[in-house]
């Protein structure tokens, strides 16, 4: 088995299908495996289930959340090589399987392959192709973007996985920080293209930003509280960031910002029990590393 991609869908039938049919067409499926977890869907998406057999489908019926979703299908890939995809990014590179093997094959100590993201929905790929990195790059870094990246099973499982304290926003970033903790590096590279299908100006009507300035601060806090050694500064500069940068320029994100505030002081406890934080010194080591375009 090269390989195992593994996308987690939720109401998104019609990007799913896009995104599994493009997979078809590039990879052959008795060397790559493609596992898809349905995530409490009420669009009909179980009906791909039927329709395309080669896929391993896992369906829950109640929605657990993107990160929980991924920390119970992970385990389950049969690769040394998993590859992790959106419902809605495909590929841009036909050999993308092969590219991930020569990197992970000439960078022993990497542990993650973060590829690079090419935002907007375009009418071909050679359109979206002419939105990427023209020049070659590539670096270490201390994060990947779940749209599109690789890790190596065998570093995966000395992690605790993807958390189960995250719904859905930062839970990459916990991986990150633990398989660093464990001695390995993250790579970015824009050998391997990844076109993540957003409409901005669609996701902008639909009020998206609001949904994930509410994720990302409530989870950037059980992060810090989880991976620090002393969280309280870092947890207070990214309130007070948040609340100059946001609450204070729209009544929707002020109404959001104190939501927040109340539901992490209610599920303090809880995410306490999941702390393991890291040594201070890999937090500067990642402070120094360069960032990635979000």
């Amino acid at each position: 088995m090269q390989a195992s991609i593994l996308i987690v869908s939720k109401n998104r039938k019609e990007e799913l299908l896009k995104t599994l049919r493009i997979l078809e067409s590039l990879i052959d499926t008795s060397q790559v495996e493609v596992l898809v977890f349905l995530d409490g869907c009420t669009d009909g998406s179980e009906s791909l289930v039927v329709a395309l057999e080669w896929v391993r489908w896992f369906v829950s019926a109640k929605s657990i959340g993107a990160s929980a979703a991924r920390h119970q299908i992970y385990p389950l890939a049969k690769a040394e090589i998993l590859i992790g995809f959106d419902d809605d990014a495909h590929p841009l590179n036909k050999d993308f399987v092969r590219l991930t093997e020569i990197l992970f094959q000439d960078n022993p100590h990497v542990a993650v392959l973060a590829f690079e993201e090419v935002k907007g929905v375009f009418a071909s790929d050679s359109l979206a192709i002419k939105q990427s990195e023209k020049t070659f790059k590539q670096f270490p870094c201390a994060d990947f973007i779940g749209c599109g990246f690789a890790i190596r099973k065998e570093i995966y499982d000395l992690t605790r996985g993807f958390p189960v304290w995250i719904d859905i926003y930062g839970e990459e970033s916990c991986v990150a920080i633990e398989v660093m903790a464990n001695g390995f590096d993250i790579l970015y590279t824009n050998q391997v293209k990844i076109n993540h299908r957003v409409n901005k100006e669609e996701r902008k009507l639909k009020k998206q930003n609001y949904f994930r300035f509410g994720k990302q601060l409530k989870n950037s806090t059980y992060y810090f509280l989880v991976y620090y050694p002393i969280p309280l500064y870092a947890i207070l500069k990214l309130y007070w960031h948040n609340f100059k940068k946001y609450a204070l320029m729209d009544w929707e994100y002020f109404e959001i910002y104190f939501k927040t505030i109340f539901v992490v002081l209610i599920n303090t406890p809880r995410i306490l029990k999941y702390r393991n934080p890291v040594d201070k010194n890999l937090l500067l080591k990642m402070r120094r590393l360069s960032a990635l375009k979000f």
